[in-house]
């Protein structure tokens, strides 16, 4: 029997370890991230992996 379309995609997914992710942002957060991956070259996920991966390296203990 033939696969459907998501049955593909998320064996792709599965296989390649990826999973989707989805946030409600204000409409000005979105174009800022919009604004800074194409100034940046990188694609917005990558953008938001990068950012975080940054604020985690560089943020202070509360202690």
């Amino acid at each position: 029997m033939a696969k459907s379309i998501t049955e593909i995609q998320a064996k792709s997914d599965q296989k390649r370890g990826v999973k989707v992710k989805g946030f409600k942002l204000h409409v000005d957060d979105i174009a800022l991230i919009e604004k800074a991956s194409k100034s940046l070259d990188i694609p917005q996920a990558q953008l938001i992996v990068d950012a975080v991966k940054f604020y985690l390296d560089n943020k202070k203990p509360l202690n």
